[in-house]
């Protein structure tokens, strides 16, 4: 019997077939750590940009990747993976990092939240910063980790630059964060739930980031 999830034969052939060519396949390696402009995307791959379009055409087709503006610099748009893409085509690239470090602009909701995930399914431990750090965590972030079974009571934000970057696998998790922190991160396109401010928000954008560490923390292993 077939499940639902479980996509068909022939679904496998057609993204198989899409990432048959390597710069495809290079592509979602880089997308399955994070998201990434076309012009990231062209700087990791130094693809021609019209080349570079016809591929993130093809695997847009195929349903394994979308696009969305960025909240930060609206001119800009992030290719990410399709939820639930790449179930059964094979595991994909890992890294090493001493400690994880997310950063947003505020640390007042997004990083706070994926740090708390983090720590709770890697070895590997998770710190948190804001480019522009708020005054105090913000009560959906502290609601919506209660309702999940964590607390960021004692959640403090910092300024990024206070916190030792050396050794640690760095993620932005803000769009403004990202066009502001320097190259080199890998960045998670998350929406901001504190401009909604409902709890519907931050319940999103908490299984957004739940989605991605618990994809991503078996992938990062601890550096001796």
């Amino acid at each position: 019997m077939k499940s639902e999830l479980i996509p068909s034969v022939e679904e496998r052939a057609r993204k198989h077939a899409a990432l048959a060519d390597p710069a495809r396949l290079r592509m979602l390696d880089l997308l399955t750590f994070g998201d990434l402009s076309p012009t990231e995307l062209r700087a990791e791959t130094d693809l021609p940009s019209n080349l570079l379009a016809h591929h993130l055409n093809v695997l847009e087709r195929e349903g394994l990747i979308t696009r969305g503006r960025s909240e930060g610099d609206g001119r800009r748009t992030y290719v990410r993976l399709v939820p639930g893409a790449l179930m059964g085509l094979g595991s994909f690239a890992a890294a090493g990092a001493n400690r994880v470090l997310f950063v947003c602009s505020a640390n007042s909701a997004r990083s706070q939240l994926a740090q708390a995930i983090w720590n709770t399914v890697s070895a590997v431990p998770a710190e948190s910063a804001g480019t522009h750090p708020a005054d105090q965590v913000a009560p959906g972030a502290i609601a919506a980790a209660a309702r999940h079974g964590l607390d960021l009571t004692g959640a403090v934000p910092r300024m990024v630059d206070e916190v030792a970057a050396e050794g640690a696998f760095i993620i932005t998790v803000c769009d403004r964060a990202h066009e502001e922190y320097p190259g080199g991160t890998v960045h998670w396109s998350v929406p901001d739930p504190v401009r909604a401010g409902t709890d519907a928000a931050f319940e999103a954008a908490f299984e957004d980031l739940r989605r991605r560490v618990d994809q991503l923390a078996p992938r990062i292993l601890a550096l001796v």
